[in-house]
């Protein structure tokens, strides 16, 4: 797991953050306690680990401390942001854009405030997509709403091209709002930006419904995504018991991570069955999900409730060709559908009734707005964004890790990755409340 090679060999990852130069303008934010660059804030909370650092004399892994800094690199009277959302769709988006947009405009005085239309797509003229000014009334209303106000896009834009459009912009701040290849391309944005000296600070804000960047501890949009599914479990429940041997299918967001399946399986404690990336599974067998079926069915229940993530099972495919999206994602084969005439067709050739009813509320899950501490969590990063970017912060994200809003370099974020530990509590948290092994294996999960 990243998190042993990290402690292992703590000096081949680098958590220092690029900054553009001398901090030398007062902040003229007030009334709050300023943080200095010298606050460290450990990753991890491993105190065997830690020691054993501290005792052979090595650095103990850290980040920077996110907040507002007492001397800022940008002069607010002459500062020019330019804000942008990228990628799928994710509870919060207006949120971030909002929050982002009041503390530049309340707290520093920035009055010229750019959103970007359409994701990267928007940086490059051809596109004619035209920035619009955004001001505190222009997004007052607009976290009450799911999507993005800016509208967004997927794939890769040449990255001189962008830095052009910066340049002709005025623009010395860019927010980057998005997940994995966003903040890939915030932080090639960065370097050009570095490499040709221009004085323009790029701060990510990590948004992957799915949970799955490293180093960021969570991301927005993840609670209310989860929160979200527990009306489609229950409908999914009431429908399988609505029939003899009824089965309830959900497939639940989570490419590359379970997080969503699994997270909503112990939420929502009427799932027998969580499938997710993490851990492949057969079909056939006597280990396999059909079996595992027949043995709930077997044992006196009469109802069935499966949770899979969509890119689950892909092993399944293996036969057919993989394809990818505009920014390179491999796209994942329909594991529900293919989950759906299996099972089907398994208890009609057995003559055994059932019935399969499937749910795929992705959608309607991704485009909701934010819920409760959700959104006051999406006003931290966007808050600790913007006093990133004013004390002159680059090429990194704003994380969250234990009680402390951190500064993450790119580079870490996107390193690989954030998967669920099978042989981890949280895993084994979801094997217990399933209690999928029972029916897939005849046996309770240690």
């Amino acid at each position: 797991m990243l998190y042993d090679k990290v402690y292992e060999e703590p000096e081949n990852f680098d958590f220092s953050i690029k900054t553009l130069g001398e901090n030398s303008v007062n902040s003229p934010v007030e009334g709050i306690t300023f943080t200095t660059d010298s606050e460290r804030a450990i990753f991890g909370d491993d105190l065997k680990k830690i020691e054993s650092l501290i005792n052979q004399k090595r650095a103990v892994p850290s980040f920077e401390k996110a907040g507002p800094r007492e001397k800022i690199f940008h002069d607010p009277s002459w500062s020019r942001a330019a804000i942008v959302t990228c990628g799928g769709l994710c509870p919060g988006l207006n949120d971030v854009i909002k929050n982002l947009v009041e503390t530049l405009y309340f707290a520093y005085g920035v009055k010229h405030i750019f959103g970007i239309k359409y994701g990267y797509r928007g940086l490059i003229p051809d596109y004619k997509h035209e920035p619009v000014l955004l001001t505190p009334d222009y997004v007052d209303g607009i976290h009450e709403y799911g999507g993005t106000v800016l509208g967004s896009s997927r794939g890769k834009q040449d990255v001189g091209r962008m830095c052009d459009t910066l340049q002709r912009l005025n623009v010395n701040m860019l927010f980057t709002v998005g997940g994995d290849g966003t903040l890939r391309g915030s932080g090639e944005i960065a370097k050009e930006l570095l490499r040709r000296g221009q004085k323009i600070s790029c701060v990510g804000v990590p948004k992957t419904i799915d949970n799955d960047l490293s180093f960021i501890g969570k991301s927005f949009g993840f609670e209310t995504a989860v929160y979200s599914t527990a009306d489609t479990i229950t409908s999914a429940h009431n429908e399988a018991k609505g029939a003899l041997n009824g089965i309830g299918l959900i497939k639940l967001m989570g490419r590359d991570s379970g997080f969503i399946a699994a997270s909503a399986a112990l939420a929502n404690s009427l799932v027998n069955f969580c499938l997710v990336p993490e851990e492949p599974f057969e079909l056939y067998g006597k280990n396999g999900l059909l079996k595992g079926l027949e043995r709930r069915f077997d044992s006196g229940k009469d109802h069935a409730v499966i949770v899979v993530a969509e890119g689950a099972g892909q092993e399944l495919f293996k036969d057919i060709p993989q394809q990818k999206d505009a920014s390179g994602n491999i796209l994942k084969n329909d594991i529900g559908v293919m989950l759906k005439d299996i099972i089907s067709d398994h208890f009609n050739k057995k003559n055994i009734p059932s019935t399969v009813k499937y749910f795929d509320p992705s959608y309607s899950i991704r485009s909701v707005p934010a819920f409760g501490t959700d959104a006051i969590f999406c006003y931290g990063l966007a808050e600790n964004a913007v006093h990133a970017a004013m004390a002159g912060k680059t090429d990194m994200v704003i994380g969250f890790n234990g009680t402390n809003f951190v500064h993450v370099p790119i580079a870490l974020a996107t390193m690989e990755r954030q998967k669920i530990d099978v042989n981890g509590f949280f895993w084994k948290q979801v094997l217990s409340c399933t209690r999928q092994r029972t029916y897939l294996y005849g046996k309770e999960d240690s």
